[in-house]
């Protein structure tokens, strides 16, 4: 799906990331590296193959795109360091691509540890027109891509049949991107007036449209 924002042009990709064409950079939000192997070290049966799948689609989308920069919108981590950590390693050494962090409140982990492989660390960064946090922020002047919130759209159809589908979230100064990684969760939504929705369907990337307006609900989590 690709859109138009501030006279610059956005791929909404079915991942859930944002590849941004006039500066080659991938926008990728609330990845949670590490959180399959917490669960499993507290006996949660999740199959350790699950591991490998976020760092199977982070390599797939950098494959794609070919970015220059590639930018994690917060929540790279899901909590300390665990056995993942060397598989994240591991996988920056096969990135050519500058990698920075907009941390976020997942993100506890010592900005040493990322400066030690040329990560940088920043709670904000601004570019152009452009606000990039991981709390969905309103300011002046600014269009706002964010994370956090792990966007859904819910869809019903005939016979109360309904379906919950990961989102992109757009207002008129907002993107809420969806979460990238395994086993996040979501956090349903209800449309606003003037919002966007984009559905993540398999493979694809699909405007939903909203035919009814609801009052705009704050964004908490």
């Amino acid at each position: 799906m690709h859109i138009n924002i501030n006279n610059q042009n956005f791929i909404l990709d079915h991942s859930g990331a944002i590849f941004w064409t006039e500066i080659a950079t991938l926008l990728i939000s609330d990845v949670h590296l590490g959180k399959i192997s917490h669960f499993r070290k507290h006996g949660i049966a999740v199959p350790q193959k699950a591991v490998q799948k976020n760092f199977i689609a982070l390599t797939n989308l950098v494959a794609l795109y070919k970015p220059k920069t590639i930018i994690f919108l917060g929540d790279l981590f899901h909590s300390t360091l665990n056995t993942e950590w060397a598989l994240f390693a591991d996988w920056v050494k096969t990135i050519s691509a500058k990698i920075i962090l907009v941390s976020g409140n997942h993100d506890i982990i010592s900005p040493l540890k990322y400066e030690a492989l040329a990560i940088k660390v920043i709670p904000e960064l601004i570019i152009d027109s452009f606000l990039l946090t991981h709390h969905p922020e309103e300011r002046e002047g600014f269009f706002n891509f964010s994370g956090h919130i792990h966007p859904a759209i819910k869809l019903s159809g005939l016979g109360r049949q309904s379906v919950k589908l990961p989102c992109f979230y757009k207002t008129i100064d907002q993107m809420i991107l969806p979460a990238f990684g395994e086993f996040t969760g979501t956090y349903t939504l209800e449309p606003c007036e003037g919002c966007e929705v984009f559905a993540l369907l398999g493979d694809a990337v699909l405007p939903v449209p909203i035919k009814e307006v609801k009052k705009k609900r704050r964004y908490r989590k």
